[in-house]
């Protein structure tokens, strides 16, 4: 079986995604990657047979997406080129981590996709939203990465299609322990932002991943570290609490390893205030903004003494195997109904 795996390279959870199932999927048949976007800390350790810059997202120092950068990296030719080019067709399966122009390929080539991941999940009505829904945000989680079919993870089974969250080998073999210091992820926000609200809490220490740095830097009561997969898993794997985005997969691994979390949503980030939703009907601590109410919400968490604990029904083989049995290739008569000439005139 040829399978085309398309990856999302817009922050780091799609490709740490891709590396934990890749193995796993090589057993089904020869993979094919397609790496899309610009703008992650991680690297694919697995040759990537093709590239595009795609269409990513970019943030400001304060907390917010960049509007004029991601617009300024826009280019319809160049994409409109890539979706003409791209063979999907060649393929026996294609597996779309919400990627955009592998979606418009299979649509304009009438191919048959499975939407794979953590977006796929907000296709049900059922999962979280915030009190206040927006009509963008939805429309594109809907339709950015359309797809004949749709396998969703979250941190709870939402709906028959969802499943959890996949798991990185290292934190599901971990010896959890707590040395003290709490992990910081904050990617839309600079060092000096984080500075100015951390370094005043002398009786905390904290290790802050960075995209600034390229080696440790201590200052004060502040660990500044580049970002790694290994140096951020052992960081939170002996961390007493971890502040980071409203992402899918760091707060998925600290809920597994019965780590304290509070999350800061991305400004502009729809799917990250939704991601605060379902958290915070689990407990979790969600503030809107690093401000005056940061500490106290700090110091509140830290006195916790409940756990929130996140349970997996599924391993990542067992992930894979549903993804593989469940998406077959479907005939080109039903995707008339899927992918509409319209789109395309």
């Amino acid at each position: 079986m040829k399978i085309f795996y398309a990856v999302q390279a817009t922050g780091n959870g799609h490709i740490s995604r891709a590396m934990e199932i890749l193995p796993f999927l090589e057993r089904y048949g020869k993979v094919d990657i397609f790496l899309s976007g610009a703008n992650n800390s991680l690297q694919l350790d697995a040759p990537i047979k093709f590239r595009s810059k795609g269409l990513s997202l970019f943030y400001t120092n304060s907390g917010g997406l960049n509007y004029w950068e991601i617009a300024r990296q826009v280019a319809p030719l160049r994409v409109w080129k890539e979706v003409r080019d791209l063979p999907v067709e060649k393929y026996d399966l294609v597996i779309n981590d919400f990627e955009c122009i592998t979606s418009l390929a299979c649509q304009l080539k009438k191919v048959a996709s499975v939407n794979f991941g953590h977006q796929a999940s907000f296709l049900s009505p059922k999962v979280p939203r915030p009190a206040k829904k927006e009509f963008m945000g939805e429309w594109i989680l809907r339709h950015y990465a359309r797809a004949t079919q749709y396998v969703g993870l979250h941190f709870k089974q939402y709906d028959d299609f969802i499943l959890p969250p996949v798991i990185k080998k290292e934190i599901l073999q971990a010896e959890v322990q707590n040395k003290g210091h709490v992990t910081v992820y904050l990617s839309s926000y600079s060092d000096a932002t984080l500075k100015t609200w951390l370094q005043p809490m002398k009786d905390f220490r904290f290790q802050v991943f960075s995209k600034e740095v390229r080696q440790p830097v201590q200052d004060g009561n502040i660990l500044f570290l580049p970002v790694s997969k290994s140096g951020f898993n052992k960081s939170l794997i002996n961390c007493s609490a971890i502040i980071t985005g409203a992402g899918f997969e760091t707060p998925a691994e600290a809920l597994y390893l019965g780590k304290k979390l509070l999350v800061i949503p991305i400004r502009g980030q729809y799917e990250q205030f939704c991601n605060a939703a379902a958290l915070a009907k689990m407990g979790v601590p969600v503030l809107k903004t690093l401000d005056a109410g940061f500490e106290p919400a700090f110091r509140e968490l830290m006195e916790r003494k409940r756990k929130i604990s996140l349970h997996l029904d599924y391993s990542t083989e067992n992930i894979v195997s549903y993804l593989m049995h469940h998406c077959k290739k479907e005939k080109n008569d039903t995707l008339d109904l899927l992918y509409p000439e319209f789109i395309f005139n």
